[in-house]
Order: structure tokens, then C-alpha cells, then sequence
């Protein structure tokens, strides 16, 4: 249900934007809205299992994303899909980290590495059945069906967990640290207000000033919080070991990438190339398979070569496919442009992802090594919220000034101008007005495709020095062995 769920959504963006006459704004909130609880309380929902029993509040984080999904579905406005999509926000950060828990819990310690390898294994295969399933949901009924098809899942889900899973608890029961969580909470979404704020109202809006100015105080008020309680969310102690803190911001800064990628990716397959919903999906399935076909393999690099080489290696890889993402233009064709850069960035992203995880794990002491996982999921999905909402900002003012300028050599009159400016933050969502002549029409629509890539080509190079950079991050901070 969660794998599916964080690439599922994507597809539906095109159709889920149309349907309900939404910007990027309202598009961006879809997916910002539910990584940020996620992002923001998945270390609670950890916490509340090994206190009030794993089970327990897996099982309610399954209602509740199943509740929330079918309000996803019948949501008659924008604003009614935020609302729920932020409710099942909470729901997953209550089942994520109890799917594994349970999973530790249940099996011992010589069966438990085969486990956790199935469990992973099915995440990566639901994560690239996704897109294509919700591609061909969109495509033969509604983009409503991608949140409904949790369901039945949460049905079977239920029925299998209270007949073969026994309960458990934490060993050692700490306190919750509410403080924390809200004040992260708090921090992230006035962050991301801020920034998708300044889309619409620009950057000397009294509302993006206080968003970003309250943003960072709660965040840094967090850090205040984390140091002085008791059984503190996100132990600061950890940030000790090089390897660790290295780690971390190798995640911070391949997943932002990686985020806003597979954000704007799905739009420019469907609005600007026009692929069916389906096909769209189907375009980044050999990046996903090749993740898993290669995660076996490039955990052995670890042991042969240690971590730092293939996180040198992975990134700069993973840059390359960044770099030939930016080269195709409307009308190119997959299979010579689109493809050899999905290969490219997926084998970056294979040589990357198991070592990365090896150098969490291994960074911090057996005891410790939940929190530290958590804490490194955790950073992937910031990373993934705050890139959405930063370079969502790069791309609606690179379109703008782009299209700006294609329109001035077009010669329309002042009310489509009128009519078109204020519209410009739907991106290629964006409609040629009907009462154009039909030549003057394909013309303001080939400008409209032209200035989404050349906002997307932006994107894409930052995208690929957000890569570099954790490849630099590795060569300083990653040790060649560890211990």
C-alpha cells in the first residue's frame, strides 16, 4: 500500500490537475502534504509501536490510510484531496516503520536477514508496478481508482495481521517526544509553505517572509529539543560518527534530486510528449527494476572494494543520467533520448542505494541501529519534500520568463496575454485560449511545451550538481573500511 502509494500518485498528476482545474501549487501540495507527515512523524509512529504494541498501531495506520485513501477518491475539490491526503500522511508514518518492526520481531535472527530481504524485495517490486498501474488506472477510469485500489489491499491487510501476527513491544520503553515532533512538523511545513508560497505571491509577501523565518526557528528549536530530552526523537549523539553524519547528507542531497525528478518527470512525459498515462508509468520501470535486479550485487561492492568507492561511483553515475535527461525536446523519441537516461540513472542509483544503507547500519552501535535507519528514511523524505517545493520555485519562473518570451514574437492581443500570464503556474497544463486561429494556437502551444522543457532542462542540471555533490560528500566523509 505505501510503495504503490509514493509512485502511484505521480502518473495521476496530469489528469488529477485537469479534473480538478489545479495549478502546480495545488499538484505540488498533493505529494507535499502527504511526504511531509510522513517525512515528519515516521519516527514517532516507531515509537508508538514499541511502547503501545507494534501491531496495535500498525493496524491502525492501515485504517487510517485506508479511510484517508477513500477520501482521496472522493474528494470534489482541491482542497478536500489535501485534506486527505495529509490524513494518510499520518496513517503511513504509523504503518511504514510498524511493517518492518513486526517483521524484526517476528523471525530469528538467523531467518531474519531473509525476511527483511523479502520484505524488501516486494517494496521494490510494488514501488515499479506503480506507475504502470496507476498509469493504466488513469488511462481505462479515473485517476479516483489510484486511491481506492488501497482498499481492498487494507482489507487483506487487516484480516492477515489480526490472524498471524502476535503482538510485540520495545524491550525498552522510552517517552514519546511530542515536543519534538511538533516542532518538526511545524518547521518543515512552514518551510515548504514559504517556498510554494512565493510561486504565486512573490518573495516580499508578508506570508512567505513569516513561513520561512518561523520554518527555520522551529527547526532550529528541534535541535535544541532533541539535545536536552530524555528519549529524544532523532538522537543527536549518532551525528558523532563521520560515516553516519556523511551519510545522511549524501541521502539530504541524492534524494532532493531524485524527489523533484520524479515530480516533473510524469508532466513532461504526458503534457509536453504526450505518452498515454500508462506508457508514462511504463517509461521508468527499467530504472526501478534495475535497483532491484542490482541491489544483491552492488551490496557485495561493499565487501570487496568498502563503502566509499561505489558511493563515489554511484552519484557520478546517477549524474550522467541526470545530464541526458536534459537533452531530449518535444516530440523525441524513447528509445534513443528517454531510454539510455533511464538505464544511466538507474545504475547510479543500483551502485548507490545498498552500500548507502551498509554504511547507516554499520555506522552506529547494534542497539542503535533502529533509530539510525529511521533517521536516514526520515532525511530521504525531507529531502524529497524540500526539493519539491525549492526547485518547484526554479521551474514555474523558468517557464514564466521563457513563455514571456516566446509570446511577445506571437503577436496576440492583450486579453489572451491577460488570459494566459496569471495561468502560467498550471506549467504545460496550460491551455492555448480557444478563440485562436488554429496556426496562432499550435503556436502558443509548442511555446507553452517549449518553455515547460526548458524549465525542466534547468531542474535537470541542478539535479545532476545535487548529484556530484554527494559524490563529493563520500570522497570526504565516507571511509575507505569500516569497522
Amino acid at each position: 500500500m505505501a510503495f504503490i502509494d509514493g509512485t502511484v500518485v505521480n502518473v495521476a498528476l496530469p489528469a488529477l490537475q485537469s479534473s480538478l482545474h489545479a495549478t502546480v501549487v495545488d499538484v505540488q501540495w498533493v505529494i507535499e502534504s502527504y511526504g511531509l507527515l510522513l517525512a515528519a512523524l515516521i519516527l514517532v509512529g516507531g515509537s508508538l509501536g514499541d511502547i503501545f504494541g507494534r501491531r496495535l498501531i500498525f493496524l491502525l495506520g492501515v485504517l487510517i490510510f485506508a479511510l484517508a485513501s477513500a477520501g482521496c477518491g472522493m474528494a470534489s475539490s482541491i482542497h478536500q484531496l489535501l485534506l486527505a491526503r495529509s490524513i494518510q500522511g499520518v496513517g503511513a508514518a504509523l504503518l511504514v516503520p510498524g511493517s518492518l518492526a513486526i517483521i524484526s520481531a517476528s523471525f530469528d535472527e538467523e531467518s531474519r536477514g531473509k525476511a527483511i530481504g523479502t520484505w524488501s524485495g516486494f517494496t521494490a517490486i510494488m514501488t515499479a508496478l506503480g506507475p504502470v498501474l496507476g498509469g493504466w488506472l488513469v488511462q481505462h477510469g479515473s485517476w479516483r481508482w489510484v486511491f481506492f485500489i488501497n482498499l481492498p489491499l487494507a482489507a487483506v491487510v487487516i484480516v492477515i495481521s489480526l490472524s498471524h501476527v502476535r503482538e510485540s513491544r520495545g524491550a525498552v520503553q522510552g517517552r514519546l517526544d511530542w515536543l519534538g515532533a511538533l516542532l518538526v512538523t511545524v518547521g518543515l511545513g512552514a518551510l515548504v509553505n514559504g517556498f510554494i508560497a512565493s510561486e504565486t505571491t512573490g518573495w516580499e509577501h508578508p506570508r512567505v517572509f513569516v513561513s520561512l523565518i518561523a520554518g527555520c526557528g522551529c527547526l532550529i528549536a528541534f535541535l535544541f529539543v532533541e539535545a536536552a530530552v530524555k528519549s529524544p526523537m532523532v538522537p543527536l549523539t549518532l551525528f558523532r560518527s563521520s560515516s553516519f553524519t556523511g551519510a545522511n547528507l549524501l541521502t539530504l542531497f541524492l534524494y532532493a534530486a531524485i524527489g523533484i525528478f520524479f515530480f516533473l518527470f510524469p508532466l513532461d512525459l504526458i503534457q509536453v510528449q504526450k505518452y498515454s498515462a500508462t506508457a508514462a508509468g511504463a517509461a521508468m520501470l527499467p530504472l526501478i527494476l534495475l535497483i532491484f535486479l542490482l541491489s544483491r550485487w552492488s551490496g557485495g561492492l561493499v565487501a570487496r572494494y568498502g563503502p566509499r568507492l561505489p558511493l563515489i561511483a554511484g552519484p557520478l553515475v546517477a549524474a550522467l543520467g541526470f545530464v541526458l535527461f536534459a537533452v531530449p525536446s518535444p516530440g523525441s523519441s524513447y528509445w534513443i533520448l528517454f531510454f539510455p537516461a533511464v538505464v544511466v540513472l538507474g545504475l547510479g542509483m543500483a551502485v548507490t542505494v545498498a552500500p548507502l544503507t551498509t554504511v547507516v547500519m554499520n555506522a552506529v552501535e547494534e542497539d542503535r541501529v533502529g533509530a539510525a535507519s529511521g533517521i536516514n528514511n526520515a532525511v530521504a523524505r525531507v529531502a524529497g519534500v524540500l526539493a519539491i517545493a525549492v526547485f518547484g520555485v526554479v521551474m514555474v519562473k523558468a517557464f514564466g520568463s521563457h513563455l514571456n518570451s516566446s509570446l511577445v514574437h506571437l503577436s496576440l492581443p492583450n486579453q489572451v496575454l491577460a488570459d494566459l500570464q496569471p495561468n502560467e503556474i498550471k506549467l504545460a497544463g496550460l491551455q492555448a485560449p480557444a478563440e485562436l486561429d488554429p496556426a496562432t494556437r499550435t503556436a502558443v502551444t509548442q511555446s507553452i511545451a517549449a518553455a515547460f522543457v526548458f524549465g525542466f532542462r534547468i531542474v535537470i542540471w541542478i539535479c545532476a550538481g545535487l548529484s556530484l555533490a554527494s559524490s563529493a560528500v563520500a570522497r570526504l566523509m565516507i571511509p575507505e573500511k569500516q569497522s
